[in-house]
């Protein structure tokens, strides 16, 4: 594996043309340099890490040029679709994708053999599935559904695939505490009303705090999902701040 440092001519010039959805150029690069697309690129300082270019290539914010034909263009070439980020986490290229809602990137990666149910995501180390629901990216969540996703009681609750969840409360046994509870959070976070409702009749915390120590009310009220908020109000709910 050839690793190249970011200011590296030849690290500079792949970049710009990923970023820039410059394809003719991305294509003669590549000839140029055997070997290019499967390399990685290192960073020192802030982002540090090393990365594939088909992580330059779904870096944030996505939605880049030619995204999919780049995409595409790499693999080609050699390219890994499974690649793991090097440093503070180790998410494929999918990771990222999910992360920016950048739907045309899923796919064109799904088609080219990404693994849908990689682990590693920042979010709990989960799959592409739990970066898009952690952060809120809910067009490439569903879209990771269709394309066949699994999902966990925390996913469902969030994306409000109510019988799903109802199925999980009334298994035997039934989820434990924790997950109840943070799937109660994940259900105010996505603004499944009829979902919170039902985890709550299962015996989710009303007040237990989440991710940033945040409360169910105080995501609810973050997102501005603002039936669940009235009804957190009306069954009691606190925000921290009161607690």
């Amino acid at each position: 594996m050839a690793v190249l440092d970011a200011d590296d001519p030849r690290a500079v010039a792949v970049t710009a043309a990923i970023r820039s959805g410059d394809v003719p150029a991305l294509q003669e690069l590549l000839s140029a340099h055997k070997g290019l697309a499967a390399s990685w690129i290192r960073r020192e300082g802030e982002a540090a890490g090393t990365r594939s270019l088909l992580h330059i290539a779904t870096d944030w914010p996505g939605h880049l040029p030619a995204g999919p034909e780049v995409i595409g263009v790499l693999v080609a070439a050699g390219a890994d679709p499974g690649a793991r980020f090097v440093g503070a986490h180790s998410e494929t290229p999918l990771h990222w994708a999910a992360s920016n809602d950048d739907v045309a990137a899923i796919d064109a990666l799904v088609a080219a053999g990404a693994d849908i149910e990689a682990d590693g995501a920042v979010i709990g180390g989960g799959t592409p599935l739990a970066d898009a629901r952690g952060f809120g990216q809910w067009r490439a969540a569903r879209r990771l559904l269709e394309h066949g996703a699994r999902t966990t009681l925390m996913d469902e609750a969030t994306l409000g695939l109510l019988d799903r969840v109802r199925a999980r409360v009334t298994a035997d046994p039934p989820p434990d505490a924790d997950d109840l509870d943070g799937a109660f959070w994940g259900a105010c976070q996505g603004g499944q009303l009829s979902t919170a409702r039902l985890l709550l009749e299962r015996g989710a915390a009303l007040d237990r705090a989440g991710y940033e120590g945040l409360t169910p009310l105080d995501i609810a009220v973050a997102v501005a999902a603002d039936d669940v908020v009235t009804w957190l109000r009306g069954q009691g709910a606190r925000a921290g701040a009161e607690l």
